[in-house]
């Protein structure tokens, strides 16, 4: 059974520090569930950066974008393996010619 997480606005977050403010902490903490750690990490960043340290500090990642960029890491794996057996076929055939130039037909 998995917990879905829970996701506040910024203002959301401002009106339950203010909450909190005025109807206690723990009271507060036990209406909206959440950890007292919570509750003062929000806090701090509120007074240190205001509304906006209210924010989530995750980044949402837009799928058609993470599409994109394993498409590209896949192809740059391409490229990287294509570049080596070039360079491999390259070193053969000159150590192909070596052998060719040094052992003259008789």
């Amino acid at each position: 059974m998995t917990k879905e997480r829970r996701t506040f606005t910024p203002e959301d977050r401002l009106s339950i520090l203010q909450e909190a403010q005025r109807e206690g902490q723990a009271q507060t903490c036990r209406k909206y569930n959440l950890s007292s750690s919570v509750m003062i990490r929000w806090k701090k960043k509120y007074l240190s950066q205001g509304i906006n340290g209210l924010t989530p500090a995750y980044r949402k990642v837009d799928p058609a974008v993470r599409d994109l960029e394993e498409e590209n890491e896949r192809l740059k794996k391409i490229i990287a393996r294509q570049a080596l057996e070039l360079e491999v076929k390259s070193e053969l055939l000159k150590c192909k010619k070596r052998t060719i130039s040094t052992h003259p037909k008789r």
